[in-house]
């Protein structure tokens, strides 16, 4: 969700529909959304190169979210309740990080 004081809007083709609530939602942000493709209007060389570097900027949002949806399972959230939803919702990273850099944490602490 924008606050407000945003310069930049990264986004993929799907949030071409919501620029009007961007605008309101963020007015002195530039709109960087990829731009969509058609059968009618393919895109150019020079289109599809500026997609490519918006989407890398996209990508380093989107990728560490990779493990809560498709090795933990978190997908979807079922009904258990907000507080047990958002519990399960904040104690999840701290285990993605545990599973990620844990090891190292195991080693010797001091040397003998």
């Amino acid at each position: 969700m924008p606050h407000g004081n945003e310069t930049r809007l990264y986004g993929d083709s799907a949030y071409i529909d919501q620029k009007e609530i961007l605008n309101q939602l963020a007015p002195k942000a530039k709109d960087f959304t990829n731009k969509r493709v058609s059968r009618s209007t393919p895109l150019t060389d020079a289109d599809k190169e500026t997609n490519r570097r918006k989407s890398r900027v996209c990508a380093k949002v989107e990728h560490p979210s990779r493990p809560f949806k498709s090795i933990y399972g978190f997908a979807k959230v079922r009904y258990r309740g907000l507080l047990k939803n958002a519990n399960h919702a904040f104690a999840m990273p701290a285990l993605i990080n545990l599973d990620k850099w844990g090891s190292p944490l195991t080693g010797q602490v001091r040397p003998a």
